[in-house]
């Protein structure tokens, strides 16, 4: 029988154990279709050991259940938090309580820094590290529902039982190859709290466009604005207000009234009326307001660079050989945008910093600049100084 947390006290009990190892393994199940936050449904939790009491699940959904004993563990220094693929779990509990686990540790992460491949499936790890296999079936499911079945509960718990092994697998090579340097330098962005605060006045800058007129992108900023407020404010999606595409329109024709918001092709029904409405048709003329001083601008700085081809594929060659070379997933070193970039004269990219730029950035600005060549010796790539 799985164990299940149903009270404040049953936590602080586990989270008093867990202090005494030194890391504690975490995932959570939530749903996030019908909100704008994301609707935590289930805790997973697990320590070192092969018992009962070594993993449980944690239900926030049963009665008046606090996670302040977690969030507790969760600042508590001296307790190694493990996650996989950690962005959305850290978000959950950002959002709910203004905590980020710390330290913390990201399986994906380590995973792709030792070699086995880009963006790394959990599923895949449990089965080259863990040696086990996944039941798959409880993957599509409400987590929102109750009760969970057995088959639910066996599914949560295999996210944190198998990963214990994972983790000590890969904290151990990363500390015999030296790389968990590398991976404490990628895990600052997501124990960067401005990673989970979105600020309404800087949603227009997701919304793709190559409008770069000043009156459109202000209206388009206060758009933006509008929809980002409204959706927090009610806990709804941005598309339940309207979608991106619908937003685009709306800077474009720059509805005045009503009877101009009826005539949109792509605005939803539910927005042609009442507080939505309202809301478009003040947006749209805050944005027609703005002085020209103060209308936003794309960044066409990037745009503007001239791509060398040729340049451009000798780094793809080099990423590929130093990916290779150095057992690192080459989308971890660089992008293809960030390789046309490079090649276009831009200096100013992640891969020139940090431990990148020792694997690949160092070399390659040696290869623009003239100063090396690649040469093929038998199946492999190396550099020649020139």
């Amino acid at each position: 029988m799985m164990k299940t947390l149903t009270t404040t006290e049953e936590l602080a009990e586990f989270c008093t154990r867990a202090r005494g190892f030194d890391y504690v393994t975490v995932d959570t199940e939530f749903l996030r279709e019908r909100t704008y936050y994301s609707k935590l449904c289930l805790v997973q939790l697990a320590v070192p050991g092969d018992t009962r009491d070594d993993a449980v699940l944690v239900d926030p959904l049963e009665g008046g259940l606090s996670l302040e004993p977690l969030y507790e563990l969760f600042r508590d220094p001296s307790v190694v938090k493990v996650f996989h693929a950690a962005r959305q779990d850290l978000e959950i509990f950002y959002v709910d309580a203004g905590v980020i686990p710390e330290p913390m540790f990201d399986t994906q992460v380590a995973a792709m820094v030792c070699g086995f491949g880009e963006q790394v499936g959990y599923e895949t790890l449990v089965r080259r590290i863990a040696k086990q296999q996944l039941d798959k079936t409880s993957r599509f499911t409400d987590w929102s529902r109750r009760p969970l079945t057995e088959a639910q509960k066996k599914y949560a718990l295999a996210d944190v039982t198998h990963l214990r092994d994972i983790y000590e697998f890969l904290a151990r090579k990363l500390e015999q190859t030296g790389r968990d340097k590398w991976v404490a330098e990628e895990l600052r962005t997501l124990t960067n709290p401005e990673t989970y605060v979105v600020k309404p006045e800087d949603a227009w800058k997701r919304i793709k466009t190559r409008n770069g007129s000043g009156r459109f992108l202000a209206v388009l900023r206060e758009l933006a604005r509008f929809r980002e407020g409204y959706a927090q404010s009610r806990d709804v999606p941005r598309s339940r207000v309207y979608k991106d595409d619908a937003m685009v329109e709306l800077a474009s024709t720059k509805p005045a009234t009503l009877q101009d918001l009826s005539r949109s092709r792509l605005l939803l029904r539910e927005a042609r009326k009442g507080e939505i409405a309202e809301g478009i048709l003040k947006a749209v003329e805050e944005g027609l307001k703005c002085p020209p001083e103060d209308m936003p601008k794309l960044d066409t700085a990037r745009s503007k660079l001239q791509v060398n081809p040729a340049l451009a594929d000798l780094l793809r060659v080099l990423l590929k050989a130093k990916s290779e070379e150095f057992g690192v997933a080459s989308k971890l070193i660089a992008s293809a945008s960030d390789l046309d970039e490079l090649s276009a004269g831009a200096r100013d990219l992640p891969a020139l910093s940090g431990w990148r730029r020792d694997v690949f950035g160092g070399d390659a600005l040696r290869l623009c600049d003239g100063e090396i060549a690649l040469a093929a010796r038998g199946k492999d790539i190396c550099t020649v100084e020139l």
